[in-house]
């Protein structure tokens, strides 16, 4: 688990209200991208081995997983001109990551927590409101918080791509699980959509939504350093809400997913996928006869 220790003391300054008694950040000199290697392909291309970046703090309950999206609605004026930097300096682009409160000891006097589970996150769609913004994100690779920047108006600092450790003696497996995966994904999708009702019918559900965006090409706007090979991105794709989850399984979809952000090993998340996947398909094949017995 990758994560960025911060000692704090009481502060209101920057985070959601529910964290506003633990912390304050300290701030740091800001910088721009740094930290570059040149590449020779077909050109020289400038390829960022880091970026400073605009960071938004969440609880250990709503972790994002790359491929995955969510809409979120900022209202406040420093998410305001956070989502404005993001878009004008930023490519796009800022970071989601977990807010972790941990105990260091029981004389400490002050609280502490560790950030956890960042994702660089592509803004896909803004929607301008009377009172904010409605904004759709997407999830595009794991990155490690190296270092704060600093706290006003935002919370922003330098991040680090976390991709997995390539096994060439395992290429051909990985091939072999994908397509399976993905066919399983197929599967789930056309269960998923028998299961809505007519009206709330759609073509694609969000898992199938987000092997489609898993398969494509990396977005112009994305740093290529910071997006994952094809078979690391089709492995996260799994994990997303079905239809007609229960309480219990979403709590238990967010455990999979800290460990899915966890794994180092792309053959390891892939068989996690494809127990998840078969679960899943149990689950609302279940859910589909008894439906069918309650038309009848």
């Amino acid at each position: 688990m990758t994560s960025t220790l911060i000692s704090s003391v009481l502060s209101s300054s920057i985070f959601p209200t529910e964290y506003r008694s633990w912390v304050r950040i300290p701030a740091f000199s800001i910088s721009g991208v740094s930290n570059v290697r040149v590449v020779k392909r077909r050109r020289l291309k400038i390829v960022a081995k880091s970026l400073d970046l605009p960071l938004l703090p969440f609880g250990m309950s709503e972790v994002l997983v790359p491929t995955e999206t969510k809409t979120l609605h900022l209202y406040e004026a420093r998410y305001l001109a956070l989502l404005e930097e993001s878009m004008k300096r930023k490519k796009n682009m800022f970071v989601h990551f977990i807010l972790d409160p941990i105990s260091i000891s029981e004389k400490a006097t002050e609280a502490s927590f560790a950030a956890r589970y960042g994702c660089l996150v592509l803004i896909e769609n803004v929607e301008r409101l009377d009172i904010g913004a409605l904004v759709s994100i997407r999830g595009a690779g794991r990155v490690k918080i190296s270092k704060f920047l600093g706290a006003e108006p935002y919370l922003s600092g330098v991040v680090r791509p976390i991709q997995d450790r390539f096994n060439y003696e395992s290429s051909n497996e990985i091939t072999s699980k994908i397509s399976k995966l993905k066919e399983s994904i197929k599967n789930l999708n056309s269960l998923e959509i028998k299961l809505k009702a007519p009206e709330d019918s759609l073509l694609q559900t969000r898992l199938f939504n987000s092997l489609k965006w898993a398969e494509n090409e990396p977005p112009e706007e994305c740093e290529e350093s910071f997006f994952p090979s094809l078979q690391e991105r089709l492995s996260f794709a799994a994990f997303q809400p079905v239809s007609g989850s229960t309480q219990s399984e979403l709590s238990r979809l967010q455990l999979e997913k800290l460990k899915a952000m966890d794994i180092k090993d792309t053959m390891e998340r892939l068989k996690l996928s494809m127990g998840l996947i078969k679960e899943n398909i149990s689950s609302i094949a279940a859910k589909l006869a008894i439906q069918s017995l309650d038309i009848h």
